[in-house]
């Protein structure tokens, strides 16, 4: 079953502008302290991709990644084992961001965890929401996750 996720970050802390200049080597979403955050993260494979949201400012979907490392500790977490996460890289902008407002708007999405878990920071994502946003935000051919 392929996998689909969103991760949310805040602007001014960590930006889709910032996650594209670390280029293919991508970056580690670390410093998450969320037990159901984390075990997404644990369940991600290399390839999955996910939706690059901006919390706080802008409230939209941005662009996509994808995993490139799997699931280890978290270099943020001062040698606290409880803490993993992933490597993710940018793929693509969204040509058009797709807002909260939009997707709370579109009744194919009001099950999405975007909706019905605001707070958690990285979620799941159903592929017909995957494919679904990515047609609000006018991204004709979506990156896909391997099966």
């Amino acid at each position: 079953m392929a996998n689909y996720w969103l991760f949310k970050s805040e602007p001014a802390t960590w930006s889709w502008e910032q996650q594209k200049a670390k280029g293919e080597a991508g970056e580690e979403w670390g410093g998450v302290r969320n037990y159901q955050a984390r075990n997404n993260m644990r369940a991600m494979k290399i390839g999955d991709k996910g939706f690059f949201y901006h919390s706080n400012e802008g409230l939209e979907v941005v662009g996509i990644v994808e995993v490139c490392e799997l699931s280890r500790p978290d270099s943020t977490a001062e040698g606290d084992a409880r803490w993993d996460c992933v490597h993710i890289k940018a793929v693509c902008d969204m040509p058009s961001p797709v807002t909260l407002k939009d997707v709370k708007a579109n009744p194919k999405l009001a099950e999405m965890s975007l909706v019905t878990s605001m707070r958690l920071s990285v979620q799941p994502v159903l592929l017909e929401e995957y494919l679904e946003v990515c047609r609000m935000g006018k991204l004709d051919k979506p990156p896909r996750s391997p099966d």
